[in-house]
């Protein structure tokens, strides 16, 4: 059953990677971290930055200029693995920290969830486990750094209560959307490929 690709946990677990999925929920953990301890959320917001653009730089190459490393079968980052390790981590990092636990639990809950959204993108042939696995390591470090900072800072997250139920709100009206992202790459990729690396564009055109 669960190797099977249609089983519904796979793409349960795909669909909370989704960008329309995720960057919502990225957004309620960064007003709330806002409220609380503005360096924190700008630290947060900083992190998920670097982790997106580190993703769309390998997909933009890969669909613009046909960069890939095929002894490693690797063409892409994971987009929807990274976001979903990395915003799962924090969000349940800082939920559990309100509820009394430890970050460290929110920290393997939000690994796991990670971890099952890149097995997902496996099942669904969208990425091969070099994909993923570098995903789940890029997020899985992004969270941590994060965590760990916001840990030792000691900060006190206000109004818990509102927090945890606007995540929820937007989880339950975000979830199963899908964004356009990779349509859009799709689309711009070959243009900006051709304006910034021209060179690079030119040699694969000779190969092809």
């Amino acid at each position: 059953m669960l190797n099977d690709p249609d089983f519904f946990l796979w793409n349960i677990f795909a669909s909370v990677g989704d960008a329309a999925f995720t960057l919502p929920i990225a957004l309620v953990c960064a007003v709330w971290l806002w409220f609380s301890a503005r360096r924190q959320a700008a630290r947060w917001i900083l992190l998920l930055a670097i982790g997106m653009a580190a993703v769309g730089a390998t997909k933009i190459l890969y669909a613009g200029c046909g960069v890939e490393i095929p002894s490693l079968h690797f063409r892409v980052i994971s987009g929807h693995t990274s976001l979903s390790t990395v915003v799962w981590t924090v969000a349940m990092s800082l939920l559990c920290r309100c509820a009394g636990a430890r970050a460290r639990t929110g920290v393997v809950i939000g690994l796991l969830i990670g971890a099952l959204t890149a097995v997902a993108r496996v099942f669904d042939d969208a990425h091969s486990v070099t994909e993923v696995v570098v995903g789940w390591v890029l997020g899985a470090t992004l969270a941590i750094l994060f965590v760990r900072s916001f840990v030792r800072s000691g900060v006190q997250l206000v109004k818990p209560r509102f927090a945890a139920l606007g995540l929820l709100l937007v989880a339950t009206v975000a979830y199963g959307r899908h964004a356009p992202i990779q349509q859009m790459i799709e689309d711009y990729s070959p243009g900006v490929c051709a304006r910034v690396f021209p060179s690079l564009v030119e040699e694969m055109r000779k190969e092809l």
